[in-house]
Formats: C-alpha cells, sequence, structure tokens
C-alpha cells in the first residue's frame, strides 16, 4: 500500500506503457495467428466490413479497419498530444536544458532511418514508404525494459520515453504534411476556424467536456472531409485543453474542510439514500474538485488506461494480421529495407548523433547512465510497431499490395531490434551487478 502511494507518476506511466507492451505482443500474436487459420476468411471479412449511417440523402460508411485506424487511433493521438503538451510546458521538454539530451537522439533516430531507406529502395512505387522507420513505439519499448527491471535507471526510462515523444511529434508532422490527400481547403478552413474558438476558450479560462467532445467530433469530420488525415485533429485538439487549475491547493483544502464541516452537520435520512443536504454538499465537493484538477491532466489520467488497454490492442489485431501464403504478393526488398531501417537505422543514428553532440559538449548525459545502455535504448527504439504500421497504411493507401510486407518489415525490424536492445542492456546491466 505504501509503495503504490508514493510511486511518482513518471512510475505509474511506465507501469501502464509497459502492460499495454504486454497486451500489444499478444494482440499482434493472435492476429498474425487468426488470418493464417483457417478462420482467416472470417478476420478480413469482419475488418472489410462496412459500418457507418446511410439515409436518403447521407451516406457515410466506412470498413471498420477504418473506424479504428481514423476513428480509434485520433483518440490515441488525443492522447499523445496531451502528453505532448504536458511535457513541454511542465515536464521533461519544458527547458532547452532538458530537453537537449532526448531532442539530439531523437534526431538522429528519425533522420538516419530515413536515410537509410532512401539508399537502400532502389523501387519508384514503394519510395513513399520512406517515413515508416522513423518513430518509436513507447508502449513496446518500455514493455522490453521494464523486464530488466530495477537495475534500470530511471533516467534511462526516462530517455526513452522523452525521445519516442519527440519522436511521435515528427511523425504527426510527416503524416500531416506528406501523407494527407487532396486538400479541400473550405473544410480545412472551417475546422481550424472552430480549433480556434475552443482556443480562445481556453485563454479565457472557460473549459468544458461537452463542449470538447462535441465539437471534437466535429472537427474530426471535416479534417477527414478535407484530406488532412484525422489523427493530426487529435493532436491539434488536445492543444486545447487547459492545464492550469482554476483553484490552488490551499484554496481547496479550505473549501474541503468547509464542505466535510456541512456534511457532518448536514441532516441525514432514515432511508438509504441521501438527504438533500448531502446532497448539495455533495456537489459542492463535485464543483470545487472539478476547479482544483487540471482539465489536461484529468483526460489524460481517463483516457490513458482505455487507450493503453482497448484501443492500442485492437488497433494492433486488426493490423497485425498479415497473411502469408504462397500465393500473397510480398516484396522482399521492402521487407528487408524496413527491417534494416529499424534496427541499424535507430541503433547507429541515436548512438551516432548522441556520442556526437556530447563530444562537441552540446549535451550532458546524466550520470547513471553508460554509453552502453545508450546503445542498448537506441536499438529498443527500433520497435516501431503502432506508429510504424499506421504510417504504412498511409503511405501505400494507393498500392495497398505493399501494406503487408510493410508489416511483415515491421515486425521483424521490431523483433530484432527488441532482441538485440535487451541482450545488450541485459549484459551491462549483469557486469554490473
Amino acid at each position: 500500500m505504501i509503495k503504490r502511494i508514493f510511486l511518482t507518476p513518471f512510475q505509474k506511466f511506465v507501469k501502464i506503457e509497459s502492460f499495454s507492451g504486454i497486451l500489444l505482443l499478444l494482440s499482434t500474436i493472435i492476429a498474425f495467428i487468426w488470418a493464417n487459420s483457417s478462420f482467416g476468411n472470417i478476420y478480413t471479412q469482419l475488418w472489410q466490413y462496412d459500418i457507418g449511417i446511410v439515409t436518403d440523402s447521407f451516406e457515410f460508411k466506412k470498413p471498420l479497419i477504418l473506424w479504428v485506424n481514423d476513428g480509434l487511433m485520433a483518440i490515441f493521438f488525443f492522447l499523445i498530444g496531451l502528453e505532448i503538451k504536458r511535457e513541454l510546458v511542465i515536464g521533461e521538454l519544458n527547458s532547452i536544458k532538458k530537453i537537449a539530451f532526448p531532442l539530439v537522439g531523437a534526431v538522429g533516430g528519425m533522420l538516419v532511418p530515413i536515410a537509410f531507406f532512401l539508399f537502400l529502395n532502389n523501387n519508384a512505387d514503394t519510395s513513399q514508404g520512406w517515413g515508416i522507420p522513423m518513430a518509436t513505439d513507447i508502449a513496446f519499448s518500455l514493455a522490453v525494459l521494464n523486464v530488466l527491471g530495477k537495475r534500470v535507471p530511471l533516467s534511462l526510462k526516462i530517455f526513452l520515453t522523452a525521445f519516442a515523444i519527440v519522436d511521435d511529434i515528427g511523425a504527426v508532422l510527416v503524416i500531416a504534411l506528406f501523407y494527407s490527400g487532396a486538400i479541400n481547403v473550405t473544410f480545412l478552413l472551417i475546422a481550424l476556424l472552430i480549433l480556434a474558438f475552443l482556443f480562445f476558450l481556453s485563454y479565457k479560462g472557460y473549459y468544458s467536456t461537452f463542449v470538447l467532445v462535441l465539437l471534437g467530433i466535429v472537427i474530426w469530420f471535416l479534417f477527414l472531409k478535407s484530406g488532412i488525415h484525422p489523427t493530426v485533429a487529435g493532436i491539434l485538439l488536445a492543444f486545447s485543453v487547459p492545464i492550469r487549475q482554476k483553484i490552488d491547493t490551499s484554496t481547496f483544502l479550505v473549501q474541503l474542510e468547509s464542505v466535510c464541516n456541512n456534511i457532518k452537520t448536514a441532516s441525514v435520512s432514515n432511508k438509504p439514500i441521501l438527504s438533500s443536504e448531502q446532497i448539495e454538499y455533495i456537489d459542492d465537493l463535485e464543483d470545487w474538485s472539478s476547479k482544483f484538477q487540471s482539465p489536461l491532466q484529468h483526460l489524460e489520467h481517463s483516457l490513458h488506461g482505455w487507450v493503453a488497454y482497448f484501443i492500442i490492442p485492437i488497433f494492433a489485431l486488426a493490423n497485425a494480421g498479415v497473411l502469408v501464403d504462397s500465393e500473397a504478393y510480398m516484396d522482399t526488398a521492402l521487407i528487408t529495407n524496413i527491417a534494416i531501417c529499424l534496427v541499424l537505422g535507430k541503433g547507429i543514428g541515436i548512438t551516432s548523433i548522441v556520442m556526437l553532440a556530447k563530444k562537441i559538449k552540446l549535451i550532458t548525459i546524466p550520470s547513471d547512465i553508460s554509453i552502453k545502455q545508450i546503445i542498448g535504448v537506441a536499438f529498443l527504439a527500433g520497435i516501431g510497431f503502432t506508429m510504424a504500421i499506421f504510417i504504412a497504411s498511409l503511405a501505400f493507401a494507393s498500392t495497398p499490395k505493399f501494406i503487408d510486407s510493410a508489416k511483415i518489415g515491421v515486425l521483424i525490424g521490431s523483433f530484432i531490434s527488441a532482441l538485440i536492445g535487451y541482450l545488450i542492456l541485459r549484459i551491462d546491466f549483469n557486469k554490473k551487478g
């Protein structure tokens, strides 16, 4: 009990993400076995089943897999946006000194894999896949790191998480700029005007979850129809959520004491329900509690479990069912390229750029992190599952025959990266232990 009370917010985050990685792995295995079993046709039919609204004057329907990739993943990106805003305002990325170390790692982890892909790719039809190996899957990578136990320095986990978040920022920008369709300016302008209205409300200190959800759905739909991928709307929407509290701790404690005293003196009903006075004071308590909570923190806390334990596993279940048989089209060159980019691009890119930045004294590496640990984490960064598969589905939307090959490349590269990273860190910790 005492351990749970004193668990830091970051440690709670790591715990959630680590278990999410285990669920992600199970969902991936189930999807792969299901798609290649005698029930594979059911798997395909399920995710291609059209769901939506159809009336005489309006029709809006999409295959179930697109509801997952465009709809549920918009919630995932909304949570990513909340995390990014928190880190930029009050977290591990809120100062030049804090951001320098993971930022340098993230730059190497994005640019070098892209360079590897462009260098190795010799097929113009697969050139759009350059963005696939640039992002790191936080859930999977932290899950592997967590297997190593308490020997892992907290600063190493923070480094991995911070540069993975920076990677996500880069991936979101790439999706917005390079993997969106032809843009309908009218729909986009209307969406941006609604977003501007939400930012104005936030600036004025007004926040309502109901208004956010209602206008968020409208903005999501407008982005979808505008040609910009709707997950980008999730990121932008998150930045409209205020982080500040309306009242501070001392004010809340005074009001809490007052409400508690009122509840003590309130009349008590003889029936197993609250009296009218008790209801009134409970309402006061809820009102003061809502003012005391940071809207951003409250939303992030509420969504984290849903995203980690439901949305991401469902995404894996819908997207990891790659059919492997003699008749399936497989581009060996693309599979190999993506795998190499994830393993060597990340491993070499992050390590070399961090070492260079350290040598020219651009960054300072925490004293409890060794060079071997940086190399190990750099290879763990090659676990690019969620974002990599997501970008693959966008990159080859017009040439779907390459999607399964890209997914296999991601799975192979992620597995090899996880294995190498784990072994390097395990050997290093064993020597020190």
